[in-house]
């Protein structure tokens, strides 16, 4: 079973330890994979995979300091989970404003897994509070971004449509590697400011906000290009600012955690593969853990259980457990058990 969060209900750790109480229920005995597209519970999900963690200070999306951890593969490979410097778990609801809120403590991370010794650095993008593009980021690197008067803009998405000038800083020294969980370029309808109100805009900024993210765009010049790359869009527009500022590249998250973790070898070895979502649409199947783990499994003939409280354009052959609205940690539980017992009892027949 591949465990993840369910966004603003349940933890990781709450949907492994459910899921695995609902399989020994049933009578199975369960194989946990964590899991992750890049945003919430990255560094949770690589689990023991992680050499080690270790905590360094930074800023919040609103630039208060805080401490935030680095997990490390090897010696010369980190693992930055974005959200932990500039994610809406960091934020009251009260405080969401993306036209103010910063990346720039994810480059401090970035800059400190550098000077820790790391060569290779993974950044999870996703469940960011911030439309900046990722020039937050390049801030803490020495980039200025200013106005047509030479004035350094204010913080955030929201001063970008008054960009001019990028003043070039420097890069950290390590290749950067971003993990999205969503394929949208920087710019236009299916872009960044598809998820600009769940950050807290409203219709007026978010038009703001995507005037100011076209401006960034075009600012880059030559490397405008950049900005119609799949993932330039995810964690509001960060991953575009990996691209620009630290040369780094883009790759689908889900894949990468899967592969590290280990799904091709668990596949080989079970009978039900269980995996679970809040909520679960057709945008699951653009790239984001669940969908991913329906594929893989499908092309090697393991059936899938899926648990979800709202489940849409779930593919055929998939069976469904879902509806209730919210669930618990004990709703999970007992639904896990009675639907795998449903499932072994079909597979059987």
């Amino acid at each position: 079973m591949v465990a993840q969060a369910f966004k603003g209900t349940l933890t990781m750790a709450q949907v492994a330890n459910a899921l695995a109480a609902g399989v020994r229920a049933a009578g199975g005995d369960p194989v946990v994979l964590g899991g992750s597209d890049g945003g919430d519970g990255l560094l949770d999900a690589l689990g023991s995979r992680l050499l080690r963690r270790t905590s360094h200070p930074a800023e919040d999306p609103l630039r208060r300091p805080i401490s935030a951890e680095i997990g490390w593969l090897d010696p010369e490979t980190a693992v930055v989970e974005s959200r932990l410097a500039c994610g809406l778990s960091l934020l009251a609801v009260d405080e969401r404003a993306p036209g103010v809120t910063t990346t720039r403590g994810v480059g401090r991370l970035i800059g400190a897994a550098a000077a820790a010794g790391a060569r290779r650095v993974y950044v999870g993008l996703g469940g960011s509070a911030t439309m900046d593009g990722g020039v937050g980021m390049a801030r803490a690197w020495g980039w200025i971004p200013q106005d047509a008067a030479g004035r350094e803009l204010a913080e955030g998405g929201g001063a970008l449509e008054d960009l001019a000038v990028l003043v070039p800083g420097t890069r950290p020294g390590v290749e950067l590697v971003g993990l999205c969980d969503v394929r949208n370029p920087l710019t236009g309808d299916g872009g960044a400011r598809v998820y600009a109100a769940q950050k807290g805009a409203s219709p007026r900024e978010t038009d703001r906000l995507a005037r100011g993210l076209e401006r960034l765009a075009a600012v880059a010049g030559g490397q405008g290009t950049l900005a119609d790359t799949p993932g330039a869009g995810a964690a509001g527009g960060l991953g575009f600012g990996l691209l620009l500022f630290g040369g780094g590249t883009l790759r689908p998250g889900a894949e990468w955690v899967l592969r590290t973790v280990g799904l091709a070898d668990a596949l080989a070895r079970t009978a039900l593969v269980v995996v679970g979502e809040g909520t679960f649409d057709h945008t699951s199947l653009e790239g984001k853990l669940t969908g991913e783990v329906i594929r893989r499994a499908a092309e090697v003939r393991v059936p899938t259980l899926l648990l979800a409280p709202r489940a849409a354009a779930v593919p055929d052959g998939v069976l469904v457990e879902s509806g209730g609205g919210t669930w618990s940690a004990a709703d999970l539980e007992r639904r896990a058990g009675e639907a795998i017992d449903r499932a072994l009892r079909l597979m059987a027949s």
